[in-house]
């Protein structure tokens, strides 16, 4: 672990980006350019202390996921990223990681998009990222762990995953999982965390067993669908779909049409969720 590069290294990445950069208003004049240490904290969810000690070479050695979560707090770019890991006396992390660089192109579009829900996930349908508005909608999905990251294990090993949609339109949702499992299937090879996931749900699910020897394969990059709220009950919504070049990435931006119940629904969707982040601040 080289202390002074990492360092060096994250301050100046950090004096580099502007509040507007990473979502935040630009606020009161700022003394110092950049931003501030407790802002790239809470953007990577760690403690200011532990994260300016960090700055000051005194912090202890990083774990990869605390590395990952600084590289998408920064905004780092895949060789800003490798570097970050090296300086830090960690192996450079894979493709295959189980913690996944977000694409900075993808996060700059949601840092923008802050009156409706926007998320972006892998193409396993793991959330890696989700603003204010997304955790409202579907709750805070960044606490699950091992197969259960992805939504599509979910869908078919968690009968909660599908009170989200009306029923009479789960069948459809569950086809459009598997053909989208199919699609990253194809590439990765059976040999890969996709592979993985597909033989455990071939013993867990006999409906995504025989889903998946259909081999349907598609990529869904417009929808348009009913959610269910526990508290606002049916919203009626367009889903949007901006994938990275490789298509390993996705943005997903929900929106409904003005003038419409669903729009009203959303409009009072930013509501409850300032309200649970401001109840979460104060408890």
């Amino acid at each position: 672990m080289d202390r002074a590069s990492l360092a060096d290294f994250l301050r100046r990445r950090r004096e580099a980006l502007r509040p507007e950069d990473v979502g935040l208003p630009p606020g009161a004049r700022r003394r110092a350019p950049g931003l501030r240490r407790e802002e790239v904290a809470a953007l990577a969810v760690m403690s200011t202390d532990y994260y300016t000690r960090l700055e000051q070479q005194r912090g202890p050695q990083p774990s990869e996921q605390m590395l990952a979560s600084l590289a998408r707090a920064l905004r780092l770019t895949d060789d800003e990223r490798s570097y970050l890991f090296r300086v830090a006396g960690r192996g450079i992390p894979t493709s295959v990681s189980t913690t996944p660089h977000v694409a900075p192109a993808l996060l700059r579009v949601l840092d923008r998009l802050e009156d409706t829900p926007a998320l972006i996930l892998s193409d396993l349908g793991e959330t890696l990222v989700q603003n204010r508005m997304a955790a409202a909608l579907f709750g805070d999905e960044s606490g699950h762990t091992g197969l259960a990251r992805s939504g599509i294990y979910r869908w078919f090993t968690d009968p909660s995953e599908r009170l989200r949609y009306p029923e009479d339109d789960r069948d459809r949702q569950s086809r459009a999982q598997v053909a989208n499992l199919r699609a990253a299937y194809g590439p990765m090879g059976p040999q890969s965390r996709a592979g993985e996931l597909v033989r455990a749900l071939q013993k867990a699910s006999a409906e995504f067993a025989e889903l998946w020897e259909r081999h349907e394969v598609a990529k869904r990059y417009e929808d348009h669908k009913t959610l269910i709220h526990p508290e606002l009950g049916a919203i009626e919504v367009d889903c949007q779909v901006l994938f990275t070049e490789d298509q390993s990435q996705a943005l997903l931006v929900l929106t409904a049409a003005p003038n419409t119940e669903g729009h009203e629904k959303l409009q009072l969707l930013a509501v409850l969720g300032r309200q649970r982040f401001t109840n979460a601040e104060t408890n």
